[in-house]
């Protein structure tokens, strides 16, 4: 297919808000054996959909016949400077939510802007088959990324551009057409061990390679059960997501803030305290995380993560009071992290 059809490609994507747009072909043969030996490792714990699929995420055309060119986007998401997000997570009693998911849920946005270029380019050439991702079917999009050009997988297992660090989301749309490929990044953590070593739970296992289980992503939006004892105490005030990793990297210098005014933080998401979090109905929690991807957690593991955030808080009496007002009133899961916090409050106060 024509170059001039991609710059065009390229041009309607900066237009409808992509910072960056580049096109790879379905050979992911050597991310195939890589997803191969974390999931033979045991690596990915609960997260049984990226197993179930088989070779669909791997094999694009198996996922949608006849794919032939993907084009991969990314979007800035960093809704405030680094700065202000370790004055949160330095503050025990603040309640750390990762920043990707302070504004409107993702996936909703990046779906329809990926529809709106599809159609340009439909108005452009004529029917085409297509179809459009946004971390919602088994597609190994960082792979991808990687291949299309937009930045190289750190030892975090994150994607990092040199000129945009890695605060931002990917997309991709699978097309049958034949479209001209960029050249794939090349890596540039050299010797940086930063983001092994600032991870909290040890979960970057060694370089590349990540072990979801001790990750405080998986164990605070993943894990659907009690959050290992160990780890509870390393968990410190984050209670959705951890952002550790890429608040460490020195690529992230080079990040820019979010134009997307939806992913600027809702219902004060970025200052809330504890205490404050934890006093939340259920329908408050529905009312205050409406179009948030913080939703998928539910209210019972929000109210079981924050539970563990309020144990490791200095001691408090007022922290104390509200553990024990929720104590009886909870589910099984929560009430087990509940008794877990008072007992580290109770050790606080006798020390």
């Amino acid at each position: 297919m024509s170059k001039q059809l991609v710059e065009k490609i390229k041009n309607w994507g900066a237009e409808l808000g992509f910072q960056q747009i580049g096109i790879t072909d379905t050979n992911l043969m050597q991310a195939e054996e890589r997803l191969e030996a974390w999931l033979e490792n045991g690596f990915h714990g609960e997260l049984d959909y990226m197993a179930r699929h088989g070779l669909k995420r791997s094999r694009p055309a198996l996922l949608h016949e006849n794919t032939q060119s993907i084009i991969s986007v990314r979007m800035d998401y960093l809704p405030e400077t680094s700065i202000e997000m370790n004055h949160t997570l330095n503050a025990p009693t603040a309640a750390y939510i990762s920043r990707y998911a302070l504004g409107r849920d993702y996936h909703k946005l990046m779906r329809q802007r990926l529809q709106k270029l599809a159609d340009k380019i439909q108005t452009e050439i004529g029917e085409f088959g297509y179809r459009a991702f946004v971390d919602s079917a088994p597609v190994l999009e960082k792979a991808i990324a990687e291949k299309a050009g937009l930045g190289w997988i750190g030892k975090h297992s994150n994607l990092i551009n040199r000129t945009a660090g890695s605060w931002f989301f990917l997309g991709e749309i699978y097309t049958d057409l034949i479209l001209e490929i960029d050249a794939p990044a090349t890596p540039h953590c050299g010797e940086c061990q930063a983001c092994l070593t600032v991870c909290p739970t040890q979960a970057i296992v060694a370089p590349y390679k990540v072990d979801a289980r001790r990750c405080i992503s998986y164990l605070t939006i993943e894990l659907h059960g009690a959050i290992p004892e160990e780890f509870r105490p390393l968990i410190g005030n984050r209670i959705y997501g951890c952002d550790d990793c890429q608040l460490i990297c020195p690529w992230n210098r080079f990040a820019n803030l979010t134009k997307e005014p939806d992913f600027h933080p809702r219902k004060r998401l970025n200052t809330q305290q504890l205490l404050d979090v934890f006093s939340w109905t259920e329908t408050e929690f529905l009312t205050n995380t409406e179009g948030s991807a913080i939703r998928r957690t539910g209210y019972e593991r929000w109210l079981r993560n924050i539970a563990v955030a309020l144990g490791n808080a200095p001691e408090n009496v007022e922290i104390l009071n509200a553990l024990n007002a929720r104590l009886t009133i909870s589910s099984e899961l929560v009430r087990e992290h509940i008794s877990w916090a008072i007992s580290q409050q109770q050790k606080n106060f006798s020390v």
